[in-house]
Protein backbone atom coordinates (compact mmCIF):
# COMPACT_ATOMS: atom_id res chain seq x y z
CA UNK A 1 0.00 0.00 0.00
CA UNK A 2 2.92 1.97 -0.70
CA UNK A 3 2.99 1.80 -4.40
CA UNK A 4 4.31 5.26 -6.09
CA UNK A 5 5.17 3.98 -9.35
CA UNK A 6 5.11 1.11 -11.58
CA UNK A 7 7.34 0.03 -14.45
CA UNK A 8 6.00 -2.48 -16.52
CA UNK A 9 7.85 -0.92 -19.68
CA UNK A 10 9.73 -4.28 -20.59
CA UNK A 11 6.54 -6.57 -20.56
CA UNK A 12 5.44 -5.78 -24.11
CA UNK A 13 3.11 -9.05 -24.12
CA UNK A 14 1.29 -7.80 -21.13
CA UNK A 15 -2.51 -7.86 -21.63
CA UNK A 16 -4.20 -7.25 -18.07
CA UNK A 17 -2.83 -4.71 -15.85
CA UNK A 18 -5.19 -3.85 -12.30
CA UNK A 19 -3.46 -0.84 -10.52
CA UNK A 20 -6.55 0.39 -8.76
CA UNK A 21 -6.43 2.03 -5.12
CA UNK A 22 -3.20 3.26 -4.72
CA UNK A 23 -1.40 6.77 -5.18
CA UNK A 24 0.25 6.56 -9.01
CA UNK A 25 0.99 10.11 -9.73
CA UNK A 26 2.11 8.65 -13.28
CA UNK A 27 1.39 5.19 -15.14
CA UNK A 28 3.25 4.80 -18.54
CA UNK A 29 2.01 1.91 -20.18
CA UNK A 30 3.16 2.97 -24.49
CA UNK A 31 5.08 0.04 -24.65
CA UNK A 32 2.57 -2.43 -23.40
CA UNK A 33 1.10 -2.47 -26.92
CA UNK A 34 -0.67 -5.85 -26.19
CA UNK A 35 -2.89 -4.66 -23.03
CA UNK A 36 -6.75 -4.97 -23.81
CA UNK A 37 -7.39 -4.44 -20.14
CA UNK A 38 -6.65 -1.66 -18.49
CA UNK A 39 -8.08 -0.84 -14.57
CA UNK A 40 -6.35 2.12 -12.44
CA UNK A 41 -9.05 3.82 -11.12
CA UNK A 42 -8.86 5.63 -7.96
CA UNK A 43 -5.25 6.65 -8.47
CA UNK A 44 -3.88 10.41 -8.67
CA UNK A 45 -3.47 10.71 -12.45
CA UNK A 46 -3.53 13.87 -14.44
CA UNK A 47 -3.08 12.31 -17.47
CA UNK A 48 -2.88 9.20 -19.04
CA UNK A 49 -1.33 8.32 -22.85
CA UNK A 50 -3.40 4.97 -23.98
CA UNK A 51 -2.62 5.74 -27.90
CA UNK A 52 -0.23 2.98 -28.37
CA UNK A 53 -2.32 0.20 -26.60
CA UNK A 54 -4.62 -0.24 -29.49
CA UNK A 55 -5.92 -3.47 -28.17
CA UNK A 56 -7.36 -2.31 -25.25
CA UNK A 57 -10.84 -3.20 -25.00
CA UNK A 58 -11.54 -2.77 -21.18
CA UNK A 59 -10.68 0.79 -20.11
CA UNK A 60 -11.28 1.74 -16.26
CA UNK A 61 -9.72 5.29 -15.32
CA UNK A 62 -12.63 6.10 -12.27
CA UNK A 63 -11.54 8.43 -9.55
CA UNK A 64 -8.51 10.42 -10.90
CA UNK A 65 -7.71 13.61 -11.83
CA UNK A 66 -7.61 13.91 -15.75
CA UNK A 67 -8.65 16.72 -17.47
CA UNK A 68 -8.50 15.14 -20.95
CA UNK A 69 -8.26 11.33 -22.59
CA UNK A 70 -7.45 10.31 -26.25
CA UNK A 71 -9.15 7.63 -27.19
CA UNK A 72 -9.00 8.33 -31.04
CA UNK A 73 -6.60 4.41 -31.30
CA UNK A 74 -8.39 2.66 -29.44
CA UNK A 75 -10.66 1.37 -31.72
CA UNK A 76 -11.86 -1.84 -30.15
CA UNK A 77 -12.70 -0.51 -26.85
CA UNK A 78 -15.68 -2.19 -25.32
CA UNK A 79 -16.10 -0.80 -21.58
CA UNK A 80 -15.04 2.29 -20.76
CA UNK A 81 -15.59 3.95 -17.32
CA UNK A 82 -14.23 7.37 -16.83
CA UNK A 83 -16.00 8.44 -14.03
CA UNK A 84 -15.32 11.23 -11.41
CA UNK A 85 -12.52 13.08 -13.65
CA UNK A 86 -12.07 16.54 -14.29
CA UNK A 87 -13.22 15.98 -18.37
CA UNK A 88 -14.32 18.41 -20.33
CA UNK A 89 -14.97 16.12 -23.53
CA UNK A 90 -15.09 12.92 -24.48
CA UNK A 91 -14.45 12.31 -28.40
CA UNK A 92 -15.57 8.54 -28.94
CA UNK A 93 -16.34 8.64 -32.94
CA UNK A 94 -13.65 5.75 -33.29
CA UNK A 95 -14.99 3.54 -30.75
CA UNK A 96 -17.91 2.39 -32.61
CA UNK A 97 -17.65 -1.02 -30.68
CA UNK A 98 -18.18 0.19 -27.32
CA UNK A 99 -20.85 -1.38 -25.56
CA UNK A 100 -20.90 0.10 -22.16
CA UNK A 101 -20.25 3.78 -20.94
CA UNK A 102 -19.76 5.62 -17.60
CA UNK A 103 -18.66 8.94 -17.67
CA UNK A 104 -20.74 10.42 -14.80
CA UNK A 105 -19.66 13.19 -12.86
CA UNK A 106 -16.95 14.87 -15.04
CA UNK A 107 -17.70 18.53 -17.18
CA UNK A 108 -18.48 17.09 -19.79
CA UNK A 109 -20.44 19.75 -21.89
CA UNK A 110 -20.95 17.76 -25.08
CA UNK A 111 -21.67 14.30 -26.10
CA UNK A 112 -22.16 12.73 -29.60
CA UNK A 113 -22.63 9.10 -29.34
CA UNK A 114 -23.78 8.93 -33.29
CA UNK A 115 -21.10 6.56 -34.29
CA UNK A 116 -21.72 4.25 -31.03
CA UNK A 117 -23.97 1.92 -32.42
CA UNK A 118 -23.48 -0.71 -30.13
CA UNK A 119 -24.09 1.04 -26.70
CA UNK A 120 -26.09 -0.85 -24.51
CA UNK A 121 -25.89 1.17 -21.21
CA UNK A 122 -24.56 4.70 -20.59
CA UNK A 123 -24.20 6.90 -17.26
CA UNK A 124 -23.40 10.43 -17.87
CA UNK A 125 -25.14 11.42 -14.92
CA UNK A 126 -23.41 14.85 -13.01
CA UNK A 127 -22.14 17.06 -16.25
CA UNK A 128 -22.75 19.90 -17.99
CA UNK A 129 -24.00 18.88 -20.85
CA UNK A 130 -25.86 21.02 -23.07
CA UNK A 131 -26.39 18.45 -25.91
CA UNK A 132 -26.38 14.73 -25.91
CA UNK A 133 -26.65 12.91 -29.10
CA UNK A 134 -27.69 9.46 -29.21
CA UNK A 135 -29.08 9.17 -32.58
CA UNK A 136 -27.30 5.77 -33.97
CA UNK A 137 -29.38 3.74 -35.06
CA UNK A 138 -29.14 1.31 -32.18
CA UNK A 139 -31.62 3.21 -29.41
CA UNK A 140 -33.91 -0.47 -29.34
CA UNK A 141 -31.06 -2.23 -27.76
CA UNK A 142 -30.54 0.43 -25.18
CA UNK A 143 -31.25 -0.60 -22.27
CA UNK A 144 -29.73 1.51 -19.40
CA UNK A 145 -29.15 5.76 -19.22
CA UNK A 146 -28.76 7.58 -16.46
CA UNK A 147 -28.52 11.22 -17.62
CA UNK A 148 -29.86 13.05 -14.24
CA UNK A 149 -28.07 16.03 -12.84
CA UNK A 150 -27.72 18.01 -16.37
CA UNK A 151 -29.41 20.49 -15.34
CA UNK A 152 -28.24 22.80 -18.54
CA UNK A 153 -29.11 19.67 -21.45
CA UNK A 154 -33.26 20.04 -22.29
CA UNK A 155 -32.83 17.81 -25.40
CA UNK A 156 -31.47 14.24 -26.23
CA UNK A 157 -31.93 13.16 -29.72
CA UNK A 158 -32.68 9.86 -30.12
CA UNK A 159 -33.31 8.08 -33.36
CA UNK A 160 -37.17 8.07 -32.97
CA UNK A 161 -38.66 10.30 -30.25
CA UNK A 162 -42.26 8.20 -30.45
CA UNK A 163 -40.13 4.40 -29.11
CA UNK A 164 -38.28 6.64 -26.56
CA UNK A 165 -41.60 8.13 -24.98
CA UNK A 166 -42.79 5.04 -25.37
CA UNK A 167 -40.33 2.68 -23.66
CA UNK A 168 -38.23 4.36 -21.45
CA UNK A 169 -39.93 7.19 -20.07
CA UNK A 170 -41.47 4.57 -17.19
CA UNK A 171 -38.37 2.31 -17.20
CA UNK A 172 -36.16 2.81 -14.15
CA UNK A 173 -33.41 1.62 -16.17
CA UNK A 174 -33.46 5.69 -17.56
CA UNK A 175 -33.28 7.94 -15.30
CA UNK A 176 -34.00 11.53 -16.42
CA UNK A 177 -34.64 15.27 -15.34
CA UNK A 178 -37.74 16.71 -15.58
CA UNK A 179 -36.83 19.06 -18.26
CA UNK A 180 -35.07 16.51 -20.22
CA UNK A 181 -37.21 15.76 -23.43
CA UNK A 182 -36.99 13.84 -26.56
CA UNK A 183 -36.31 14.18 -30.60
CA UNK A 184 -35.66 13.16 -33.68
CA UNK A 185 -33.56 16.15 -34.16
CA UNK A 186 -32.39 18.74 -32.04
CA UNK A 187 -30.78 21.38 -33.86
CA UNK A 188 -27.26 20.69 -32.57
CA UNK A 189 -24.47 22.18 -33.66
CA UNK A 190 -21.67 21.30 -35.22
CA UNK A 191 -19.42 19.49 -32.37
CA UNK A 192 -22.71 17.06 -30.84
CA UNK A 193 -24.07 15.75 -34.69
CA UNK A 194 -25.48 18.64 -36.17
CA UNK A 195 -24.88 20.06 -39.34
CA UNK A 196 -25.08 23.85 -40.81
CA UNK A 197 -28.42 24.39 -42.56
CA UNK A 198 -28.02 26.13 -45.85
CA UNK A 199 -31.41 27.87 -45.24
CA UNK A 200 -29.54 29.94 -42.73
CA UNK A 201 -26.92 31.74 -44.46
CA UNK A 202 -27.99 35.00 -46.14
CA UNK A 203 -26.23 36.82 -49.01
CA UNK A 204 -26.30 40.33 -49.21
CA UNK A 205 -28.99 41.35 -51.57
CA UNK A 206 -26.04 43.28 -53.28
CA UNK A 207 -24.12 40.76 -53.68
CA UNK A 208 -23.29 39.68 -57.24
CA UNK A 209 -22.34 36.51 -58.68
CA UNK A 210 -20.17 35.85 -61.74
Amino acid sequence: NQLTSLDVSQNTALNELECEYNQLTSLDVSQNTSLNELDCEYNQLTSLDVSQNIALEDFRCKGNQLTSLDLSSNTLLYDLNCDSNFLTSLDLSSNTLLYDLDCDYNNITSLNLSNNTMLYSLNCIGNQLTCLNLKNGNNSNLEILEATDNPNLTCIEVDDANYSNANWLNDTDFQLDDTHYFSNDCDYPDGCGGFTNCDDIVVSDTTEFY
